[in-house]
């Protein structure tokens, strides 16, 4: 069946289901509504026979930038048919299954990957990130070691093992490693924090202790600006140990600052859940 014919049956399928389940579609305000998305579609033509396994490669990743990703499994998949048990293919595979929120799909390609290159780093930390999170906090750890011992250098995999032992409630080991990670690479917080990490934590108490722990790592840094930051975030999801912040040595040089003295001073309202 042409490309174009299943995607216009996928939209009446789509269009005609609430009707079939009885569903009714409120007609109130916006903000009174749930919005679900509609299901992945193929956007583009299937991939050409006659193209190289490293041309068809490239266009699948960019197709996954821009969220293309059932085309983007086409292409990936066409690429591993020309060079079978690529363990790079598998990961990406594997990552853009794991976009689609597809977890099974992906945990098969990371294994495959791992199975294909058994020193390829990046598939024992993605497979990490699956058990992560399916809250599998444990074999999590496991595989994001087992990263590290491949690729000690990475902040990334640093980061993640930490966030799994904070999530294990190990704060001593998450500490550490996010000290390691933060050696590394001083701006890794920046991009993880707000993009998923904290949002995993199982409670708002997590999240302000998680915040916290930042705040602290970057106080005995001398970053105050970012300390502040995350000091302010802990604040507003509602640390009970806030208090702490006049006792810890690494917020020794902070408490001179006049903006730590406004912060607590205000001390913002907890965000409620």
């Amino acid at each position: 069946m042409p490309r174009v014919l299943t995607n216009l049956l996928a939209v009446t399928a789509l269009l005609i289901t609430p009707f079939l389940c009885g569903v009714s579609i409120a007609q109130s305000r916006p903000s009174d509504q749930l919005q679900v998305a509609p299901p992945q579609m193929h956007r583009v033509e299937s991939p050409p026979a006659d193209w190289p396994a490293e041309r068809l490669e490239r266009r699948g990743d960019e197709l996954r930038v821009q969220k293309a990703y059932l085309d983007s499994l086409d292409y990936y998949s066409a690429a591993l048919e020309k060079r079978p048990k690529n363990a790079v293919l598998h990961n990406k595979i594997g990552i853009t299954e794991l976009q689609m929120q597809r977890f099974k799909n992906a945990t098969d390609q990371f294994r495959h990957a791992i199975k294909s290159d058994k020193t390829y780093a990046d598939a024992y930390n993605n497979l990490g990130v699956i058990y992560y999170l399916q809250k599998k906090y444990g074999k999590a750890v496991k595989q994001y070691s087992k990263a590290l011992a491949l690729r000690d250098d990475s902040a990334s995999f640093h980061s993640n093992l930490g966030t799994a032992y904070f999530s294990k409630k190990d704060f001593q080991r998450a500490v550490l490693e996010y000290n390691h990670a933060l050696q590394l690479d001083p701006d890794i917080f920046e991009r993880t924090s707000q993009s998923g990490v904290a949002a995993q934590m199982s409670s708002p108490e997590d999240r302000a202790h998680y915040n916290y722990v930042l705040a602290k790592m970057y106080a005995g840094l001398g970053v105050n600006d970012r300390c502040l930051q995350y000091l302010r975030k802990a604040l507003e999801d509602g640390y009970k140990g806030i208090d702490s912040v006049y006792k810890d040595a690494e917020f020794a040089s902070l408490r001179k600052d006049p903006r730590f003295k406004e912060l607590m001073s205000v001390r913002p309202t907890s965000i409620p859940e």
